[in-house]
């Protein structure tokens, strides 16, 4: 999330999304906003992709999740069928679904919403555990971690995800 976006942290109206949008510069993607209250059963972001731009193929395993598109158009290919995008659209991703966005030449503009996730979690390998250091696998634009250790952009705001070193 882009640190001059405008937010609350109390119940209530969150944020307008012209306010984040306008926050920041037009050709900036990615999250312009971010549901970030403590204690909170949520997430939600406010995602940007500017003209052109594209949020690779995904599979998100842990929750649904829901996209409604604010501004724009694009275009999303939900288990290989291919679905235009416009403002109003409201998008059902369950999860286990391979997903990508495309933006148009107008952008894309949407929320997203989805039950809050579980934590990362370290445990050994016979426990069934990734390896300690998944630094690689942390976006470092929005922060989101990948749910595939062979991910190599981020499913929320498409930014390329470091390299495993």
């Amino acid at each position: 999330m882009h640190d001059d976006a405008p937010r609350s942290t109390a119940p209530g109206v969150q944020v307008r999304s012209t306010d984040a949008l306008r926050a920041v510069p037009d050709h900036r993607g990615g999250a312009v906003w971010r549901l970030d209250r403590p204690g909170r059963q949520l997430d939600a972001n406010l995602v940007r992709l500017p003209p052109g731009s594209r949020v690779g193929a995904s599979v998100e395993p842990e929750v649904d999740v829901i996209l409604y598109v604010t501004g724009g158009s694009g275009r999303l290919e939900l288990d290989g069928v291919a679905q235009r995008l416009r403002a109003g659209s409201v998008v059902w991703l369950p999860r286990g679904a391979r997903r990508s966005l495309a933006a148009d030449e107008d952008g894309l503009t949407y929320l997203t919403t989805h039950r809050r996730r579980s934590g990362l979690t370290v445990r050994t390998r016979s426990e069934g555990g990734e390896p300690p250091c998944l630094h690689h696998l942390l976006c470092d634009a929005c922060g989101r971690p990948a749910a595939e250790t062979d991910a190599r952009f981020c499913a929320r705001c498409g930014t390329a995800l470091p390299e495993a070193g």
